[in-house]
């Protein structure tokens, strides 16, 4: 049995009916639904970035260093990636409606816990835990739509989602700038309760659930090793500035992360029921997607993470002042994506998504041409075409990852989507800030030399501990001075960062002009005439294993 075969869905995506609705021909309050999801992704999305605004504060009231400070960040994003394969699984075994659900109730919750947390370890454990539960909602929004939409409007209702899952890292700091305005920094956390509740509710009333009808015993080893190989790479990236590149425990982290990567296709080439058998990335459409949104969240959160640094500490700007200067990236994501569709049908995939590199490459050169003196025009100029290149790849790209496999894996197809994303913010966060970090360590060697210890070793250590050393040293010349000197140093730093971020975006865009299968965009999950098929078909051994795919079951 061939992949063709085995990622053939069968005539219809599912029989059973919700009321008068029959899945794959259009939900009669599909709109509301499609609201309840954004709501949810953006509710996720922006959980990551908009930490981001908040660290300056947070780093003046639990004084982290600057690993912890990115392991606030990272914690949750790290869970939330290594856990989405195996809750994309459990939604479309046990019902996608109970995974959101189940979710809502556990972020809210750790949410509610890290608004209180008083010393960096507990907020990056209650982060961790927050992470969970995105990763119990983020698939269930996507294949939860697959579901609810007709084939012919269902591309339309992704890149709507995929437009707000670009926003949420920009919605993120805004929301955290205005709260930091007036309460306390736990205040961000704090605020998820409400809107996570309102989400519930109409989860409740609206949405209705859809399950895999065959319910396979769960690759919980697979999930296990997929969590392994994850972990210890991204904690590799992470700690290497701080223990050395090739100290003990970074070489073992990588070569951990690798083995156990190898290990978890070999296991999931030969289990039954994979979690996600590693083959289905031979589909080109299914693994340069893929790709394409690893690399462009990579750029994008480590982008994000930067800015919010440069823009408040360097240019001054308060966190709200810093996240308003970036909400038009929310804008022209929202404005840009749901246009995409028209631009893929007319000029075709691989050249909608290597223009959105080749643009946000721009964005990232221009970027790293930002000096002390910058002003904000030239933020913008960075910021907009960035925004532009990735609302035009997104849609294309998350719309070939979910149509490439069968209804009934939705979920599955769903959480690689989500999971590609978040490893890509991860290492984007972890990748851009060490090249940051070590930067500006190469930079700063003397910074505050006559200064007490503690004050020399905290403005060495990070920018925004040199903004609070500076505010600790009576004499406001030499406090002068070393601002002076340490955004300097830090701006000098973060230009290779986004210089590394242009070329990922144009080596891509090479890759994709030519790779990326031409003709027709991948039809729809039920159709017979997917190209993708026949190229999985050639590409792979005629023993590759079954996946079933049984009608949808909906309740």
């Amino acid at each position: 049995m061939t992949i063709d075969d085995s990622i053939a869905p069968p005539p219809s995506a599912g029989t059973a009916k919700h009321g008068d609705w029959v899945p794959g021909q259009g939900h009669p309050r599909q709109g509301l639904i499609l609201a309840i999801m954004c709501l949810c992704l953006v509710l996720v999305v922006a959980a990551v970035s908009s930490l981001n605004v908040a660290i300056p504060t947070i780093v003046r009231e639990l004084d982290p260093s600057s690993t912890e400070q990115l392991w606030i960040i990272d914690a949750y994003a790290l869970v939330f990636a290594g856990l989405l394969l195996l809750c994309g699984a459990l939604g479309d075994r046990f019902g996608r409606r109970y995974a959101l659900m189940i979710g809502l109730v556990i972020f809210a919750a750790a949410a509610m816990v890290a608004a209180y947390a008083n010393d960096p370890v507990q907020l990056i454990a209650f982060r961790a835990v927050m992470g969970i539960g995105a990763a119990l909602i983020m698939p269930a929004t996507l294949s939860t739509l697959t579901v609810v939409y007709a084939p012919q409007d269902r591309a339309k209702a992704i890149a709507t989602w995929a437009g707000f899952a670009g926003a949420g890292g920009a919605i993120g700091p805004l929301a955290s700038g205005l709260l930091l305005e007036r309460f306390w920094w736990g205040s961000i956390f704090f605020v998820v309760v409400p809107i996570a509740a309102l989400a519930l509710i109409g989860i409740i009333a609206v949405v209705p659930n859809s399950a895999d009808q065959a319910r396979h015993r769960l690759d919980f080893g697979g999930a296990a090793l997929s969590v392994v190989a994850l972990v210890s790479i991204v904690f590799a990236i992470i700690e290497a500035p701080e223990q050395g590149w090739t100290a003990p425990i970074t070489v073992g982290a990588f070569a951990l992360g690798v083995i156990t990567a190898v290990v978890y296709v070999l296991w999931e080439r030969r289990v039954e029921h994979p979690l996600l058998d590693p083959r289905f990335f031979l589909i080109p459409r299914f693994g340069l997607g893929s790709l394409t949104v690893t690399a462009s969240f990579l750029a994008m959160f480590g982008m994000f993470y930067l800015f919010t640094l440069y823009l408040q500490f360097v240019l001054d700007y308060s966190p709200l002042g810093a996240s308003v200067r970036l909400l038009p990236f929310s804008a022209i994501m929202v404005a840009v994506a749901p246009r995409s569709p028209k631009l893929t049908a007319r000029f075709g995939a691989a050249r909608v998504v290597t223009a959105g590199f080749l643009i946000q490459a721009v964005g990232f050169v221009l970027a790293s041409t930002l000096g002390v003196g910058s002003s904000y025009w030239m933020v913008l100029a960075s910021v907009a075409p960035m925004a532009l290149g990735m609302a035009l790849m997104m849609p294309p790209t998350t719309n070939a990852i979910v149509t490439s496999l069968p209804q009934d894996k939705a979920g599955v197809a769903s959480a690689v989507n989500d999971t590609t994303r978040e490893v890509g913010g991860a290492v984007g966060i972890a990748l851009l800030g060490t090249i940051a970090t070590i930067g500006y360590h190469d930079k700063v060697k003397g910074l505050g030399e006559g200064l007490p210890p503690q004050l020399q070793e905290m403005a060495q250590d990070s920018i925004g501990g040199a903004v609070l050393a500076a505010s600790q040293i009576p004499d406001q010349a030499a406090a002068g001075q070393l601002l002076t000197e340490a955004r300097a140093a830090f701006v000098d730093a973060i230009g290779p960062a986004f210089l590394l971020a242009a070329a990922v975006g144009l080596v891509l865009a090479a890759v994709i002009a030519k790779f990326y299968p031409r003709g027709a965009t991948p039809a729809p999950v039920g159709h017979q005439h997917d190209t993708d098929r026949a190229d999985a078909a050639a590409a792979a051994r005629a023993d590759a294993p079954q996946a079933d795919a049984p009608q949808a079951e909906v309740d």
